[in-house]
């Protein structure tokens, strides 16, 4: 073989070998993307099946662990202290509601109260404030019972610090409990929003609790 022959196949080989190097370096950069995909997809399954249960027969509201609904502009020293729906003739103190051990959010101890779940975000900061109440008690109607009456444009006031915010209602949905979706309503969002949530559907005397919830959804104006 000639000197020109043997230079060829030494180029030859050396594009095969850079070939070959290239694939592996492929083959790992896809592994590293799934084994990082893997904990966010395992994440996300967990999402499925969360619910609230607010009524008079099961006042407890689980809430996702894997979503963060703290706010990063909340302010500690301005909660929400107060709710007005002037529609729904509505005009009550918040209560403070926080999780348990277990990850259960405590329910309003007063059926004619709403409360603020205080570690998720600050009504007026970026991010869904979450409200819950009773839709009723075993005496009959709670803070809630009328909340399904809220239509898109109908605002909401929150009061925090010395002034007031206002939302307006973009959407009123019942979910059932078993197909809560946790993503739509506690995920993170950019701008302040509110989520006002309740019981709602159709009573279970067997469980004594209603089958779905009533979330509505309002944003900052």
């Amino acid at each position: 073989m000639g000197r020109t022959g043997r230079v060829v196949r030494h180029r030859a080989l050396r594009r095969r070998a850079d070939l070959t190097a290239t694939r592996r370096r492929t083959l790992m950069l896809i592994g590293c993307v799934l084994a990082l995909a893997a904990p966010m997809i395992a994440g996300a399954a967990t999402l499925v099946g969360r619910r609230v249960g607010i009524d008079a027969g099961d006042a407890t509201w689980i809430v996702p662990h894997s979503i963060d609904l703290s706010a990063a502009n909340a302010a500690p020293d301005a909660p929400p202290t107060r709710l007005r729906i002037a529609r729904l003739g509505v005009d009550t103190p918040l209560e403070d509601l926080r999780m348990d051990a277990a990850g259960v959010l405590e329910s309003p101890k007063v059926f004619g109260e709403a409360g603020w779940f205080t570690g998720g975000a600050y009504p007026g900061d970026a991010g869904p404030a979450v409200l819950a109440g009773h839709v009723d008690s075993k005496t009959g109607p709670a803070v809630f019972y009328r909340l399904h009456e809220l239509a898109a444009g109908d605002t909401v006031e929150v009061r925090r610090g010395e002034g007031w915010l206002t939302f307006r209602v973009t959407a009123s949905e019942h979910y059932a409990k078993a197909q809560f979706p946790s993503a739509r309503v506690y995920g993170p969002t950019p701008v302040p929003e509110l989520r006002l949530i309740t019981c709602g559907g159709t009573f279970d005397q067997a469980r004594r609790s209603y089958r779905d919830n009533l979330v509505v959804y309002a944003v900052l104006i």
